[in-house]
């Protein structure tokens, strides 16, 4: 078996289709929520995507099998006055774990994020999350601050 790792396109039937069913997966997971996608998602997502030019999807592909996917979105750090590259989803499915996928996907990510000029890749990540903890401190993320004395950052949200 070849495992391919790539920028997704999603105008392809294909990449769509899969970028639909892997992000399904992953809400389906208790990490990811524990719920399916909503009709409403699973009609409009790609279309939204598709007109984002912030976004980059890394997906995995197991010969002809998708199997990996990171959602990325492009910010902005005003103290670097460079973009920054946020990784916003992750998902191996559960049969192709413990593999190696999501680091070869976080080195395409990593890939795109310089050549993007980004100075710094982000995300967060559930606190019990531990397998995924270990993946992200192993390819070199750490907690965010900017003055020990005053401690890390939080990711927090207001839902609108």
């Amino acid at each position: 078996m070849i495992l391919n790792i790539l920028e997704t396109n999603l105008s392809s039937k294909e990449h769509a289709e899969a970028f639909i069913q892997l992000l399904d997966t992953y809400a389906r997971d208790p990490m990811g929520g524990a719920h399916p996608l909503s009709d409403y998602v699973r009609q409009n997502l790609v279309q939204q995507m598709r007109l984002r030019q912030d976004a980059v999807v890394v997906m995995a592909f197991m010969d002809s099998t998708a199997v990996g996917l990171i959602n990325c979105f492009e910010g902005f750090s005003t103290f670097s006055c460079k973009p920054i590259l946020n990784i916003h989803d992750v998902i191996v499915v559960p049969e192709f774990r413990g593999q190696g996928i999501s680091l070869q996907m976080l080195e395409r990510v990593e890939q795109v994020g310089l050549m993007r000029g980004c100075c710094k890749l982000t995300l967060e990540v559930l606190d019990n999350n531990f397998i995924a903890k270990a993946l992200y401190k192993k390819f070199g993320f750490s907690d965010y601050q900017l003055d020990p004395e005053y401690g890390n950052a939080l990711f927090w949200e207001k839902k609108l």
